[in-house]
């Protein structure tokens, strides 16, 4: 009870710094935060020695754990990661400060101006696993928006989030920002994540960023708003009417390119009018890439060696070189598969028949839909927020890839001249 105390005091006291912190942000000029960091990402060149000497520490001890070469990968950091790191804080202090922004001004009836501006969510708590790189990515993208931050890593990455934090903490103090804009739960006890999450009205927001398991366990446990997506359950449906090389080159995008990512395709739906000419070269193509496919019974019409694909397969985000196949009757079947299985992610269509190309965009209910394009461009930098924090599938306040604007939320506010309520 005394130890679970201690935490408890621990991780309030922690939130409320980063409360006076975001107050103390709210006030600090775009030209202020911009020097900050340009400030960190100096100083995280400079101590890159020291960030590698202690991630070495966390290396050393995951392959004692015995952790997959993947995830000790994702883990390491070398002089290549730290200057990534330093210029994301760079390409950040670039990108237009959404802060301030009134949009939407109208006049009304009785003179007064009424408008919305943008202003900082507040407290953000960031909940994420294994990538040190997260920590300076999601430190810039709230600071740039006028957010404090209370990050929470693995504890498999906590010696070198530790130096990370303690290096831009050091260089936003130097540059005289309040210390609590960047707070950091260096306890690796679970029970840490689970004090957090019971700070309502400390902490705005908590963005969980990891494995669909760390995902739930926010979520259910949390008395905090949470911004989520448990899954990237993706497809890309090849219509009748689409044009068979460039649809082929898409659904090879979308699942080889980098298979490991949520905006990887993982269900592949082909129009049965266009099955038997399109899936011989797209299945040789795939099978030439290493890809392992699952096919329903149309399928293995034409290719029988492939492995039959079940029900639970349809649910199954691989992360890997394996796809399902599906030949549907029409684009109605394809947009009914999608609306059972999908994770409300990334769905495309590959067609030149506008009327479906419109269906799709208006039918398919996920957080990006496409119209002749990969599945893989659901993302900040290639949508042009500049960066991005993650990839939202819920519907309430933020939905799809996550920029500065999305770190934001609006307030009313009345410009008037002596107006009264009759």
């Amino acid at each position: 009870m005394g130890e679970l105390m201690d935490i408890r005091e621990f991780v309030t006291q922690k939130a409320i710094e980063a409360k006076a912190g975001a107050r103390s942000l709210a006030k600090t000029s775009s030209e202020h935060k911009n020097r900050v960091l340009i400030r960190m990402a100096e100083a995280l060149k400079e101590r890159s020695a020291d960030l590698i000497a202690e991630n070495k520490k966390d290396i050393e001890f995951a392959e004692k754990k015995g952790l997959s070469k993947a995830l000790i990968d994702r883990l390491t950091i070398t002089e290549k990661r730290v200057k990534e790191m330093a210029c994301g804080l760079e390409e950040v202090a670039q990108l237009p400060d959404p802060v301030g922004e009134i949009v939407r001004l109208i006049r009304r009836p009785n003179g007064m101006e009424v408008g919305r501006m943008r202003v900082p969510i507040g407290v953000i708590g960031i909940i994420y696993e294994s990538r040190p790189n997260v920590t300076a990515d999601a430190t810039s993208l709230c600071l740039k928006s006028g957010n404090a931050v209370i990050l929470r890593g693995g504890s498999e990455a906590i010696n070198s989030n530790r130096i990370i934090v303690s290096v831009m903490r050091e260089a936003a103090k130097t540059e005289g920002l309040h210390e609590g804009a960047i707070t950091f739960i260096d306890i690796p006890d679970r029970d840490a994540i689970m004090e957090l999450l019971k700070l309502e009205g400390i902490v705005d927001l908590v963005i969980p960023r990891g494995g669909e398991g760390l995902i739930r366990t926010v979520t259910e446990n949390s008395r905090i708003p949470v911004l989520k997506h448990y899954k990237g359950i993706c497809h890309v449906f090849v219509d009748r009417d689409a044009d068979l090389r460039m649809a082929s080159d898409i659904c090879f995008n979308a699942k080889v390119q980098r298979p490991g990512t949520c905006n990887a395709m993982e269900t592949m739906l082909v129009d049965e009018t266009a099955a038997e000419k399109f899936l011989p070269g797209m299945i040789r193509r795939f099978r030439e890439a290493g890809v392992v496919l699952h096919g329903c019974p149309k399928t293995r019409a034409l290719a029988p060696d492939i492995k039959e694909v079940t029900e639970e397969d349809f649910r199954r985000e691989y992360l890997d070189l394996v796809l399902n196949v599906k030949v549907v009757k029409d684009i109605d079947e394809a947009m009914d598969h999608i609306a059972v299985y999908g994770s409300a992610h990334s769905d495309a269509i590959v067609t030149k028949d506008y009327d479906k190309a419109t269906r799709f965009l208006r039918e398919v209910d996920s957080a990006a839909v496409l119209v002749n394009a990969s599945t893989r461009l659901n993302d900040g930098y290639q949508f042009g927020l500049g960066a991005e924090i993650g990839i939202s599938t819920d519907k309430i306040h933020a939905r799809g890839p996550m920029g500065l604007e999305e770190l934001t939320c609006t307030k009313f506010v009345v410009f008037g001249h002596g107006q009264i309520r009759e």
